[in-house]
């Protein structure tokens, strides 16, 4: 559901987007990247998850769970991916719902921008990109949609 001005007459049916609202904005967000980008990320997998959990909380030194946004976790390209040893977990990316919201609570920038910029920078460390790379490869999804 749409939550601009367009529905305003029927505010008081909006709810927060669910963890799979949070997956289908992923999951669009994804199909609007450059097809150079997404045919790079074969076998990335992408979580949606509430929170990041304690143990992720502490490693990444984080004050509070709403600190973190998203987190890729694998052997990124610029480790070696092709040298992954039987039993590692596939490369994921993961996007924090509640922390997301809040973040969109407290700024002008659309969900779908938020969630297609957590995407690409979770992403881009797979690559090893610069913040220059992911601003391109954002800008090209922008235009695409």
């Amino acid at each position: 559901m749409a939550y601009g001005m367009a529905e305003t007459s029927n505010w008081a049916l909006l709810s927060a987007p669910t963890l799979s609202d949070l997956e289908a904005f992923a999951d669009a967000a994804f199909a609007g990247l450059p097809e150079r980008f997404t045919k790079l990320c074969e076998g990335v997998v992408i979580r949606v998850e509430d929170f990041p959990d304690d143990e992720t909380l502490e490693e990444m030194d984080c004050e509070t769970e709403f600190d973190l946004l998203g987190l890729f976790r694998g052997r990124g390209l610029v480790e070696g991916e092709h040298l992954a040893q039987t039993g590692d977990q596939p490369n994921m990316v993961w996007l924090y719902r509640r922390p997301i919201l809040d973040f969109w609570a407290e700024g002008d920038d659309t969900l779908g921008a938020i969630v297609t910029h957590v995407l690409v920078h979770e992403i881009g460390h797979h690559f090893g990109l610069s913040d220059a790379d992911m601003e391109a490869i954002e800008k090209d999804a922008g235009s695409s949609a």
